[in-house]
């Protein structure tokens, strides 16, 4: 993920055209749980824009992961739920990238950057939360091919994508996990469900079945699954905490907004001292939200110029600063949208004005990708703990 600094801004410059023109004023269309793919990806897609971070090699622009922080954010001030459906893929093309066979991984690269496409990555279920290790999906070896059978619970793009990467267990090892390149076409994938969530609405969520689908071996990445469900986290983690930028940056323009319209004894809201706190205090607020994501997309940035990257990221799996800037972006965006929205005082609590849907979004932060309670035991386990005692 390399990019020179003219480029990145020239992509940031097109990217904040593209979501004045497509989604400021969609607030509502992108709330009522939008068909996917939504027009708006394919104008992303024509814009040259979309699955900006996939390398020049396979066709992409390349983008570097500390860039994509502030592209992410533009997008989530347009609409988060958007946001979330455009980087989510990069989850799975960094395990394709890194850990797929050349004749598995390049057509599916080099699909997403000529189509606009979107991967699904299913890994979480019903049963086993967080805790993929407990995941009940099994694949069996039958030839030259693998079978897979199971369901997973959350799982956003799925409908829409051209490929899925499946989290499976070994049917005959339960110590041995894999990740395996299912296309969407295959006999037997069924989507169960679409849920109807409470935020980033514009985006798609899906509950799907396997029951057997039958692909081919290669189509397992090397190395253990719940290994490169790490490292291919650590990227849509820091992408989802700069979300919360975008989303905090946007409440503090609506509340600027409302400030200069509404009067507190005969004068501006804008000249109360109270009110210029808070904003103050939410402007330092997004200052290290972004710098605290920057900085953790920079290590993965340097992971992955490393001679040889997949092995280094191997090594270390998950990055204790993706997990801090997802678990501090949660924290600290929520605690922006909550200050937000008492600023509008009863109408911050209406469906009429824009602040109720920017809470419900951001909410998401703290949630996917493993929930608060989970970012925190994963840096007790891996960075409080003692190295000889580590797991």
């Amino acid at each position: 993920m390399t990019t020179d600094t003219a480029e990145a801004t020239q992509v940031l410059d097109r990217v904040r055209a593209f979501v004045r023109a497509e989604l400021l004023s969609k607030a509502e269309y992108f709330d009522g749980l939008p068909e996917q793919p939504t027009a708006e990806s394919a104008r992303l897609h024509e814009a040259g824009l979309a699955n900006w971070w996939i390398p020049a090699a396979y066709g992409g622009a390349g983008v570097s992961l500390r860039d994509s922080v502030d592209i992410v954010s533009e997008l989530a001030y347009g609409d988060a739920g958007f946001a979330f459906g455009a980087f989510l893929p990069v989850l799975g093309t960094v395990m394709l990238q890194l850990h797929g066979d050349e004749a598995v991984a390049r057509p599916v690269l080099e699909r997403l950057v000529r189509d606009g496409g979107r991967l699904g990555i299913l890994g979480s279920e019903e049963d086993a939360g967080s805790e993929l290790n407990r995941t009940a999906t099994t694949y069996r070896r039958d030839g030259d091919a693998l079978v897979l059978d199971g369901e997973k619970y959350f799982s956003t793009n799925s409908e829409p994508a051209d490929t899925l990467l499946v989290l499976a267990r070994s049917a005959d090892d339960d110590g041995d996990y894999a990740v395996v390149a299912v296309p969407r076409a295959t006999p037997g994938v069924e989507i169960v469900k679409r849920w109807d969530m409470l935020g980033v609405r514009g985006s798609g969520t899906y509950r799907v079945r396997l029951r057997d689908c039958r692909v081919p071996a290669a189509g397992r990445l090397r190395g253990n699954g719940l290994r490169l469900l790490e490292i291919g986290l650590n990227a849509s983690r820091i992408l989802i905490a700069a979300t919360a930028i975008g989303v905090a940056r946007r409440i503090r323009d609506l509340s600027m907004e409302y400030a200069a319209q509404k009067r507190i004894k005969g004068a501006p809201l804008r000249e109360n001292a109270v009110f210029a706190a808070k904003l103050g205090q939410m402007e330092m607020t997004v200052d290290v939200m972004r710098n605290q994501c920057r900085a953790a997309a920079a290590e993965f940035d340097r992971f992955l110029a490393a001679d040889d990257p997949a092995a280094a990221l191997y090594r270390v799996g998950t990055l204790r600063s993706a997990l801090a800037a997802k678990l501090y972006c949660g924290q600290a965006g929520w605690q922006v949208a909550t200050t937000g929205s008492e600023m509008f005082g009863g109408l911050g609590y209406t469906h009429d004005h824009p602040i109720g849907k920017l809470v419900r979004d951001l909410r998401y932060v703290a949630i996917v990708e493993g929930g608060d309670d989970v970012m925190r035991e994963l840096i007790y386990a891996r960075y409080v703990v003692p190295a000889g005692k580590r797991r």
